[in-house]
């Protein structure tokens, strides 16, 4: 599928000052979170490499900060739907529950158990849906409409991405100005809210998105300036995203410098040398920086580069399987 973004007619749908207004919307447990130099992984990698850890939450992910500044702006307490591999659902649970709204998040079963486990504990109903993706998201939309719920969608909503954007806030309080600023993208909410901060305030800095090769319809996308659809088959849950959606490469087109591709081998030993070299747990979707560093070294050796680590949610099986 090819549908037309139009990007010489649009700008970014997001705003720095909206950015530093999230700030403020975000419990303090997702702010502020451990950002440092490691020399080992700079030697590994032959760069100097800031790591920016967003899984030491009570979510073990970034997905709280969009949630919460989204949820945050509605102007009452609607019946909440949305789909999700596991960490924006349980951002959203999070944000969700701090207002007394129910949610209900669909996803493709089985699911990650520990994701589920947690978005259960938050008081959100899950339901696991057999089938594609996208029977995911058509099953997802019915319930919401004969339920007269809100449908919400990751990488559409402005909000989500300006609160993701606030870890771009954070890094770039670092002691020197980065060369280049590398995160994984799936939706796209996290490169987009990150890079609108980044061009506004470091417009040196290049923002680079990291895809799984199994995953490539955004980078695809991005590339051809069109919204192109492709097979999502790939162990990192998080960045597995079929078919792109508008909002999200409209920012893209305008603030993202480079989208590269890695595999899920590079995937797991990205996780690998995380765990070894900075005693983190990452999944597959959260090692995409690192993975990056490791597949494509001229594009960042010698330079001075932040990686944001952006989950943690190893089921069980996975972490005897991967790790």
């Amino acid at each position: 599928m090819n549908t037309a973004v139009s990007p010489s007619d649009s700008s970014p749908l997001i705003s720095a000052d909206r950015i530093a207004r999230a700030y403020l919307s975000i419990d303090a447990p997702f702010r502020d979170t451990p950002q440092y130099e490691s020399a080992v992984l700079g030697a590994r990698f032959e760069c100097e490499l800031v790591v920016k850890i967003e899984t030491l939450n009570p979510i073990r992910s970034f997905k709280a900060r969009g949630a919460q500044f989204f949820v945050s702006e509605l102007p009452d307490r609607p019946h909440l739907v949305c789909c999700s591999s596991g960490n924006f659902g349980q951002g959203m649970a999070y944000a969700a529950r701090q207002r007394g709204m129910r949610l209900t998040v669909f996803m493709q079963a089985p699911g990650n158990s520990l994701k589920v486990a947690s978005m259960r504990a938050l008081h959100a109903d899950v339901r696991a849906i057999s089938g594609s993706g996208d029977d995911v998201v058509a099953e997802a939309r019915k319930y919401a409409s004969e339920h007269g719920a809100l449908f919400v969608v990751d990488g559409q909503e402005p909000a989500i991405a300006e609160g993701a954007g606030t870890i771009a806030m954070e890094l770039l309080r670092y002691q020197k100005p980065f060369d280049a600023i590398v995160v994984p993208l799936g939706d796209g909410a996290l490169l987009g809210g990150m890079a609108c901060w980044v061009k506004a305030y470091s417009p040196g800095t290049r923002m680079i998105g990291v895809c799984a090769a199994g995953a490539p319809a955004m980078e695809r996308s991005w590339r051809t300036g069109h919204i192109v659809s492709a097979t999502a088959a790939t162990l990192a849950e998080g960045i597995a995203i079929a078919t792109p959606c508008a909002e999200a490469l409209t920012n893209l087109i305008h603030l993202a410098d480079d989208i590269v591709l890695v595999d899920d081998a590079a995937l797991i030993a990205a996780m690998r040398v995380a765990r070894l070299d900075l005693g983190v747990v990452l999944e597959p979707s959260g090692a995409a920086a690192l993975a990056a560093l490791a597949v494509h070294p001229a594009k960042f050796r010698g330079m001075r580069i932040g990686a944001v680590l952006t989950g943690g949610n190893v089921a069980p099986e996975q972490r005897s399987a991967w790790l």
